[in-house]
């Protein structure tokens, strides 16, 4: 791996453990089921001051940043398309989210304000007026009809959207409130203050309904399981708690990072959990082992906002470097090509089961199904799984360093900061169809094998390609090769179109038809009535 990021001039440094050539089938299963790392795919730059938050935009074409700089920027993902300035707040933006129904852009500001976006060219906004002090966190609930926001006059105010009216406060903090956002299905919502407390909210009600205090620091940061069963929360004593909020146990702890943890968010999955932290570093952990799963060296200063993408293959991160790096996740999937017979289970994905004293263990074949909490939230796990804990052998936790774009461009091409009046950047920073591809570079660099084994059913192999690395072409190859991509997606969303306009003809016609055999039989009955009448 070293190797070919020095061929790709990139700065990447993996400390993992080798992986040997399978020699039979279950050394085949384990290499496939093996995690890839993290590559850092694109950098955005144009704020002007530290990002304090990042959201993806549903479809996938852009990402939305807020910056200390007063600017809410929508980032592109096609280097053809030039970035939005979205300009009104009159102080810091604090937090950004997207809401996936309605297309709209929240965000929230030291000017004590709510702004609402449309993600276009013009940039129009609405404002929200309720708080007193800084608005620290916006979130949208699931089906886009709430806002959720919370700010330093201590209070948890929930907006309707589509009527963009206030609707109730949440009151019961007693200092500045830092984070907020709503459960997967809406009922709950879930705050963290400065007063080191978490809270849970019947939205129903709007009454408290739990309230943990174990952080022994502000909390930061707060974030729903995506099956709504647990929360996550951390701050500044450097700690993430995981809480079942049906039980009201703290099923996980982590002394996470070296400085005050400023942001998690949760894979799409509930099995894997990233944080950020004023120590520089982004870590992922693996909730399933309860251990730290990798670490992420990419901004050159504190890391303050991070989100996954909602299909969760890639995620994002914002720092005091003021930029945006997008990363591939990678680790959340198994390569799909291998597709073996008789497979063992794999140890790293089995599954646990709650026992009486809460430490986690195979469920016997003949036992019963016990109640349990979310998959990947077994156990207590934290700086260490419990003693008698079933689990995989021991993995050496990946320190990734990454100070370019797996991507890069060559340095005389590197990006200047824009200027202070330019409204956007050309967000080029690789080629586009980087994200069209797979991140099979991350395997091994000479990867054309065949593996084959015998065993008493027959002979199987196993094929795998070698990677098509663009950044080896030449860059009018390159370059030609993404166009004609460009071209075969346009060509086949008309196909598409086509067919939709067929199959409408085709039962326009079946229609006519049916209505010209009516007429047919019209005549002849009109021509047997014609005697009857005349005879009478």
């Amino acid at each position: 791996m070293s190797h070919l990021a020095a061929e790709m001039g990139q700065v990447l440094h993996v400390q993992l453990h080798s992986k040997a050539v399978p020699s039979s089938a279950a050394d085949l299963v384990c290499l496939c089921t093996q995690p890839e790392d993290p590559t850092l795919e694109r950098s955005f730059r144009g704020h002007k001051d530290a990002v304090t938050s990042v959201a993806f935009n549903h479809n996938m074409k852009q990402l939305i940043s807020g910056s200390l700089d007063g600017c809410v920027m929508v980032w592109n993902f096609k280097p053809q398309l030039r970035a939005f300035r979205f300009a009104g707040h009159k102080a810091a933006v604090t937090s950004v989210a997207f809401d996936g129904v309605n297309g709209t852009i929240a965000s929230g500001s030291k000017d004590k304000t709510v702004r609402l976006w449309q993600p276009s060219v013009e940039g129009r906004s609405s404002v929200l007026k309720a708080h007193t002090g800084t608005v620290r966190c916006v979130n949208f609930s699931a089906d886009g009809k709430l806002l959720i926001t919370a700010g330093d006059d201590k209070t948890v105010k929930v907006w309707s959207v589509p009527g963009q009216r206030f609707q109730f406060t949440f009151s019961g903090h007693s200092n500045w409130v830092r984070s907020c956002c709503f459960s997967p299905d809406g009922r709950l919502a879930v705050s963290g203050s400065d007063d080191k407390t978490v809270r849970v909210w019947d939205v129903t009600t709007r009454q408290c309904l739990r309230v943990y205090d174990d952080h022994s620091g502000f909390v930061n940061t707060v974030a729903f399981h995506p099956d709504g069963t647990c929360v996550a929360s951390a701050g500044t004593d450097n700690a993430i708690k995981v809480w079942d909020v049906r039980s009201n146990q703290l099923v996980q702890h982590y002394a996470a990072h070296s400085g005050p943890v400023t942001n998690v968010a949760f894979h799409p999955s509930g099995d894997f959990l990233l944080s950020s932290s004023l120590d520089t570093t982004l870590k992922v952990w693996d909730l399933r082992e309860g251990q730290l799963f990798y670490t992420l060296h990419g901004h050159e200063g504190a890391t303050h906002g991070v989100d996954f993408s909602p299909a969760g293959d890639f995620f994002a991160s914002g720092g005091a470097d003021e930029q945006v790096l997008v990363w591939r996740t990678n680790f959340d999937r198994v390569m799909a090509d291998c597709v073996l017979t008789s497979v063992q289970p794999n140890p790293r994905l089995a599954t646990t089961y709650p026992t009486a004293t809460g430490v986690t263990s195979p469920r016997p074949a003949s036992a019963a199904p016990a109640p349990r909490i979310p998959r990947g939230l077994e156990g207590g796990g934290g700086a260490g799984p419990p003693a008698n804990r079933t689990r995989s052998p021991s993995r050496p936790v990946p320190t990734i360093i990454a100070t370019k774009p797996y991507h890069s461009v060559p340095s005389s091409n590197d990006y200047a900061r824009p200027a202070a009046a330019d409204a956007a950047e050309d967000l080029s920073s690789g080629p586009d169809a980087r994200w069209a591809c797979d991140s099979a570079e991350e395997q091994h660099d000479s990867q054309q094998q065949s593996v084959a084994f015998d065993d008493s059913d027959g002979t199987h192999e196993v094929f795998i390609p070698p990677p098509m690395n663009l950044a080896d072409l030449p860059p009018a190859l390159s370059a030609t090769l993404q166009h004609i991509v460009g071209q075969l997606d346009v060509l086949t969303q008309t196909m598409g179109l086509l067919e939709e306009r067929l199959t409408i003809s085709e039962d326009k016609i079946h229609r006519l038809d049916k209505g010209v055999q009516v007429l047919k039989e019209q005549p002849s009955l009109g021509s047997t009535n014609s005697p009857k009448l005349h005879v009478a």
